[in-house]
């Protein structure tokens, strides 16, 4: 049975419907974000990054993140406006938030103490209320809300 590792809360400052989670040692990274930012598709991948579209045009997203020993337990397809799963290589064991507007944001999620190979898990809901905000007042925050499950790879 899986068991949750950490739990954290970070904002993320979403710009152009997009926002990404990228490994915090970047020096390296072949394609840094946002390069070829994957806009066609909810959860994009790069090397040591995500690219996450969303529902709105400029808002702050709440994203909760979980760190679990093993694959947690999917989620009802019902209860998320979008879900998409990818793999993620992190050689820090850390990964940084960034935005469009402001770039590499201060809040770090820290996976575990080295890097290594993970699955990860995105779930969204709140896109249609995100977009309808971005029609109207133009920007707000916790509208639009993730939940971002991250876990090693390998691990059933």
């Amino acid at each position: 049975m899986a068991r949750l590792v950490r739990w954290q809360r970070v904002s993320a400052l979403v710009g152009y419907h997009a926002f990404g989670l990228q490994e915090s040692d970047d020096a390296e990274l072949a394609v840094p974000f946002p390069d070829d930012f994957h806009r066609r598709s909810f959860l994009g991948t790069h090397p040591g990054r995500l690219d996450i579209t969303s529902g709105g045009h400029t808002h702050t997203a709440t994203v909760d993140v979980e760190v679990w020993d093993a694959a947690p337990s999917p989620h009802d397809p019902g209860d998320w406006d979008e879900q998409a799963e990818a793999g993620f290589e992190s050689t820090s064991g850390q990964v940084a938030v960034w935005s469009m507007h402001t770039g590499r944001t201060d809040e770090v999620i820290t996976l575990a103490d080295a890097g290594g190979s993970w699955r990860v898990r995105v779930g969204c809901v709140g896109r249609a209320a995100a977009a309808a905000l971005s029609e109207g007042e133009g920007t707000g925050a916790g509208v639009e809300r993730y939940l971002v499950q991250f876990w090693p790879a390998g691990g059933a």
